[in-house]
């Protein structure tokens, strides 16, 4: 089989030639100028040697024409070099002969989000537990390693939501987005990568096994105590509020008991793996271990969550339902003019569904939702120079927008074996646009927004993936592949670690004995 490198070969010496027939030329005319040299010379002794002569010797003409031409082969040469340069270059200060197709680097920006997007959110599972054993001054090094990660990752994001807000039209432009994306995340995971094997040594986990083993089987333990409690939160949900209140948790603790259900597997493994004096396989076991009990962790919170959100929604209801009266009060006592008349019958209309919904008379509402419908309808309101202060509706609006970001972000954690590309964009840029400080209702609504499509968009590529507890592999591994905690399916598989692409599958044992010679991922990537 032939090598990329011998296939590339003909292309490079095809993209030199004219700078050797520059060079060429130039040696001719030189080469040319020093034979003549000497018939120059002996010219020149005869013209000496005749006296009453005048006018020009032929070294008067050789010398200064050989000069010249020898000058214009250098400038002819500059310019070729100069036009090939300019018809190869893609981004400033780079050139390559033959660029990406624009599909192809388009595909690569994706691919690059979604595995630094996996990698930062497996490092930070794996930092949590360093830091639960080590003490935070011990991994201050890789915090940062992965805070730098998590920077350049969010820069990315932005640059693609950029670029699937607007669209540019010159494929220059995009190209040079879709570039940028791909540095970024390179820098991103070589930065990953260069930590990895110090947080290998300083786990140790052959070294550590025991301690890090009774810690991962007591926060098990505690998990599967919480069970029956997350179970009776959910089923309170459902009596309490209709379904579309409790639906973004409705499966948690199904896949709660299913991660568990994984991690008891791989506990024992690692268990025996131990007593056998099998270190290496024992830390792999371990690894996958302590991801599923991260996960049905989020998986359980997230019920308590949303139940604390549902109640504190109730709470505030009132008080939005008052202050969107009071600038509807206001609003009406404006002139009639634009888009106002229109405004104020929308949240009128809104208002008084809400009010209505919330009196009761047996009939379930979902508070979250009944708060975002009052914000969004007297938000328009606040347009108007009567208002400079949005503070209450900002306070409002906050709440709905941070739960269904929340919820957005353990979905993808959760799921990111299959969420692709544009639903973390979207979620990214939610929780960009939620961090600003000062944070302005703008901000806070679009980030509602952005983070509601980004759930959609996740939802959608899980169903596309399809049911992976369905499958013939048992003990909750297709739910791990799902959640990212396992890189494939099979029965060597490695469990993701912290690092780049290059390291975060050296967590599992394939090849001779128990050595880990697995690196980066042989799982095809997610969706779009």
């Amino acid at each position: 089989m032939t090598s990329p490198l011998s296939r590339s070969r003909p292309r490079r010496a095809t993209s030199h030639i004219a700078a050797r027939v520059a060079h060429a030329v130039l040696g001719g005319l030189l080469a040319t100028g020093w034979l003549l040299l000497p018939i120059a010379r002996a010219g020149a002794d005869e013209v000496a040697a005749a006296p009453g002569q005048g006018g020009t010797s032929t070294a008067d003409l050789v010398l200064p024409l050989v000069a010249v031409v020898a000058a214009g082969a250098l400038a002819a040469y500059s310019y070729i070099r100069r036009i090939r340069r300019a018809r190869t270059r893609t981004t400033p200060g780079g050139a390559t002969a033959h660029p990406a197709p624009f599909a192809e680097l388009d595909r690569l920006a994706r691919q690059s989000l979604v595995e630094i997007d996996s990698c930062v959110r497996t490092g930070a599972e794996e930092l949590g537990w360093a830091e639960a054993q080590f003490g935070k001054d011990a991994v201050e090094a890789y915090a940062a390693a992965l805070a730098f990660a998590r920077s350049e990752l969010t820069a990315s994001f932005r640059l693609r939501q950029r670029l699937d807000d607007t669209v540019p039209d010159d494929d220059l432009v995009k190209r040079q987005l879709l570039e940028e994306i791909a540095a970024r995340c390179m820098e991103a995971g070589r930065r990953l990568d260069a930590e990895a094997a110090g947080f290998d040594l300083l786990r140790a986990l052959e070294r550590t096994l025991p301690a890090a083993l009774e810690s991962a089987e007591a926060r098990f333990r505690e998990l599967a105590a919480r069970t029956p409690a997350a179970e009776a939160a959910l089923a309170e949900l459902h009596e309490r509020y209709p379904p579309s209140a409790s639906l973004p948790v409705a499966g948690h603790v199904e896949q709660a008991k299913d991660r568990l259900v994984f991690a008891t597997t791989r506990l024992n493994q690692a268990r025996q793996a131990l007593d056998r004096g099998e270190g290496e396989r024992a830390s792999a076991h371990l690894r996958a271990a302590e991801g599923a009990v991260d996960q049905a962790g989020l998986f359980m919170d997230g019920v308590f969550r949303l139940s604390r959100e549902l109640a504190s929604a109730a709470a505030r209801l009132p008080g939005a339902l008052r202050d969107a009266e009071a600038e509807l009060a206001a609003a009406r006592g404006l002139p009639a003019v634009g888009a106002l008349p229109g405004r104020i019958a929308h949240a009128a209309s809104v208002v008084a569904d809400v009010r209505r919904e919330s009196a009761g008379g047996g009939h379930p509402y979902d508070p979250l939702d009944a708060l975002r419908r009052v914000v969004d309808a007297g938000a328009p309101l606040l347009a108007e120079d009567r208002v400079p202060v949005d503070r209450p509706f900002l306070d409002h609006a906050l709440l709905p927008a941070r739960s269904v970001v929340t919820l957005a972000s353990d979905f993808v954690t959760t799921h990111r074996g299959a969420v692709g590309a544009e639903a973390r964009t979207r979620l990214s840029e939610a929780e960009r646009r939620l961090a600003l400080a000062p944070c302005a209702l703008v901000d806070v609504r679009r980030a509602d927004a952005l983070a509601r499509e980004a759930e959609q968009l996740a939802e959608r590529d899980v169903r596309a993936y399809g049911n992976p507890y369905a499958g013939p592999e048992g003990a909750g591994v297709g739910g791990a592949v799902l959640g990212g905690i396992l890189l494939d399916d099979t029965p060597d598989a490695p469990a993701a670690s912290f690092g780049g692409p290059r390291t975060r599958g050296r967590g599992g044992f394939r090849g001779a004995g128990n050595r880990a010679v697995r690196t980066g991922s042989a799982m095809p990537p997610p969706g779009p």
